[in-house]
């Protein structure tokens, strides 16, 4: 008949506690996250009286989570961002360079003298002085491509070789462009949120969107303009041989080289050559320092391939001047005294401390393969946030209390152990959004407040089940188990329906369609686990004390 094992009872009732206790220190966020904030500082070595006091706001036994809040409940900054997907062919074409050149200074006999041609940015052009040799060059350049380690490009090539008359031109190929248009804004992505990373921001929403964007969401940073700091700057740092000085920004820089200014030195312009010697990709350290001067600096230090190519040129070019170059601009270009083993060395300028500070940063987290175009910025307000939050409050309340007034109305004594269990539910969300660090957002708010008015529907089931077996079973103990079970099938439909929804929503949507899905989902766990387990213990533990003869419903 109407039974459940203890130790079943003693399981539900301990999930319930268990929730109870996650969700606690939601009830006390400023206090808890002040403390959490300040724990953080002393394990990283701030061990001051302010932090231990903070850190003791809140009791070190007890669960420290929150629930995370999103950018629209916190405020903080919105950005949408487009990876220039085109500025990395240039840079592959300048790289490539080298290696074409070097491969075909052996068949100069064959091919004859050879001379890079403007282009567009996606090809290397060279004209042959012996155009009968173009065949043997294509050959050897061909011999240069990699296959494509993609899925859509298997079988390709990075690159096509072609020939016009004298001219033998080198291009990516399309297959070529879509997978480094992938991996643009894969690094792209991955280098933004070491960045945001790096300042220490809490909960950023960092996605991709469509094929070349990227949406940032940062909660709690001051403006747009703030993270825009923090993340739009290039930082490609490179090394490249200095071919000229000058003042005349337009001068004629030649084939494979280029003008660009000096910080350093304002109204001063150098000619580089456009393919680096070492780039900051081969960077695995920078920390702010200060040279023997005393003025701020940033230290470097290379990898193995790196520090061995760096160590190869500074040993061959003692006495020619070297250009370290930020974002295009020459940071300065000392000459090189001696050889440079080892791979490290020192970056000056007229930095102040912050200004090294921030390169080092940017330095570590590494640079962005490509510029990004800021589509669309938003700052949203604290005050805005705490609107949203108030608001959601209020809506909650009002269907929290609209649903217990219903209940207890419609089904009396039945209704107040459903109002009970709709108190549980709630706080088993929160248990659960704070137990894996979900961030609820407004949309997710909303979907608390669906969960509420949802909650109950399995306990309307039931009771309404137990309401017609009153009239046929042979008492109401047997009524009550009979509810449960006739009613089974009917809440596990509705629910695992509405949960696949929620799934889809997850997998298919973004940002707020995704806080919206997270507490949908976590809720109909959550209220079919109350509904068909903790409501029917307090009923089976109500009738074992009362034993009554008639029930009504």
């Amino acid at each position: 008949m109407l039974q459940i094992d203890l130790w079943k009872r003693v399981l539900i009732w301990l999930v319930c506690a268990t929730g109870l206790i996650l969700a606690l220190p939601n009830g006390f966020y400023t206090r808890v996250e002040q403390s959490n904030d300040a724990v953080a500082a002393i394990e990283l070595g701030a061990d001051t009286p302010a932090n231990q006091e903070l850190a003791a706001q809140w009791p070190g036994f007890m669960p420290s989570g929150l629930v995370n809040l999103g950018l629209d409940l916190r405020g903080g900054a919105h950005l949408l961002a487009e990876v220039q997907v085109s500025d990395v062919y240039e840079q592959r074409m300048d790289a490539m360079w080298p290696e074409i050149r070097d491969a075909l200074r052996p068949e100069r006999a064959t091919v004859g003298t050879f001379r890079r041609q403007p282009g567009p940015e996606d090809q290397i052009r060279l004209r042959l002085s012996k155009p009968e040799g173009m065949s043997r060059a294509m050959e050897i350049v061909r011999g240069l491509a990699s296959p494509i380690q993609s899925l859509s490009g298997t079988g390709s090539t990075d690159i096509v070789v072609s020939s016009d008359g004298d001219i033998l031109i080198v291009e990516l190929s399309e297959a070529e462009k879509l997978a480094s248009d992938d991996r643009t804004v894969r690094q792209a992505l991955e280098i933004v949120r070491r960045r945001i990373d790096e300042v220490g921001t809490r909960e950023p929403t960092i996605q991709r969107q469509g094929a070349d964007r990227i949406l940032i969401q940062v909660p709690g940073i001051g403006s747009a303009s703030e993270l825009k700091d923090i993340i739009g700057t290039t930082a490609r740092l490179t090394f490249n041989p200095v071919v000229g000085r000058g003042s005349d920004p337009d001068a004629a820089p030649g084939v494979g080289n280029k003008v660009i200014p000096s910080i350093d030195e304002p109204g001063t312009y150098y000619t580089i050559e456009a393919a680096a010697v070492v780039t900051g990709e081969e960077l695995v350290d920078a920390q702010p320092s200060f040279d023997q001067n005393g003025r701020p600096a940033v230290n470097f230090r290379f990898n193995t391939s790196g520090a061995r190519k760096f160590g190869d040129y500074t040993a061959e070019n003692i006495g020619s001047p070297f250009a370290i170059v930020l974002d295009d601009e020459v940071i300065s270009a000392p000459v090189i005294q001696s050889h440079i083993p080892g791979g490290s060395g020192i970056i000056t300028g007229r930095f102040t401390v912050e200004d090294s500070t921030e390169l080092a940063v940017l330095l570590r987290a590494g640079a962005l393969p490509a510029e990004l175009t800021f589509l669309e910025e938003r700052t949203i307000g604290p005050e805005l946030g705490q609107d949203s939050i108030d608001a959601g409050k209020v809506a909650t309340a009002v269907a929290f209390i609209a649903v217990l007034v219903f209940m207890g109305l419609s089904y009396g004594l039945f209704g107040l152990f459903a109002n009970v269990a709709l108190i549980l539910n709630i706080a088993l969300i929160f248990g659960l959004l704070s137990l894996i660090g979900a961030t609820l957002t407004l949309p997710g708010i909303a979907g608390i407040v669906l969960t509420v008015g949802m909650a109950v529907d399995a306990n309307v089931l039931v009771f309404e089940r137990i309401r017609e077996e009153l009239k046929t079973a042979k008492g109401p103990a047997r009524a009550i188990e009979r509810g449960y079970e006739k009613a089974l099938s009917a809440i596990l439909d509705a629910n695992i329906t509405t949960f696949i929804t929620a799934v889809i929503l997850f997998a298919m949507g973004s940002g707020p369609v995704r806080g919206f899905a997270i507490t949908l989902g976590l809720g109909i766990i959550t209220s079919v686990f109350t509904a068909i387990f903790v409501t029917r213990v307090m009923i089976v533990m109500w009738f074992e004390k009362r034993r009554p003869k008639t029930i009504e419903v």
